[in-house]
């Protein structure tokens, strides 16, 4: 992974740590809306993304970190924007951002069963 992809990786892992330490937090005191999801999905990706920027040696890995940040802040977004606002962020945003996290986790299959080969 070269050195911009690492910093992208692991600077999406802090923010969406952050913001969803600070989602659950809300949910749970303020009003739950849609940062209940918002929680699962920033705080379920944000590890993923850590140990991909740290770890990651091989171009299809590189490109699931990229692709799971770009979902995740996609789908993250819209959540967001969503409870804050009452609209999205654009049309189809959420759903976009969920396809690409799908497709990294595919992503990260392909890299494990071509590693078996070797």
């Amino acid at each position: 992974m070269n050195t911009i992809a690492r910093g992208i990786a692991i600077a999406v892992a802090g923010l969406l740590g952050a913001s969803g330490v600070a989602a659950a937090a809300a949910s749970s005191h303020i009003a739950v809306g849609l940062l209940g999801p918002y929680a699962l999905i920033a705080l379920t990706h944000a590890p993923a993304l850590l140990a991909l920027g740290i770890l990651a040696q091989t171009r299809i890995l590189s490109l699931a970190a990229m692709v799971l940040a770009l979902g995740a802040i996609l789908f993250c977004g819209d959540l967001a924007t969503r409870h804050f606002t009452g609209h999205g962020l654009f049309p189809w945003s959420a759903p976009a951002g969920g396809m690409l996290l799908i497709a990294g986790w595919l992503a990260i299959t392909l890299a494990g069963l071509l590693a078996l080969r070797r």
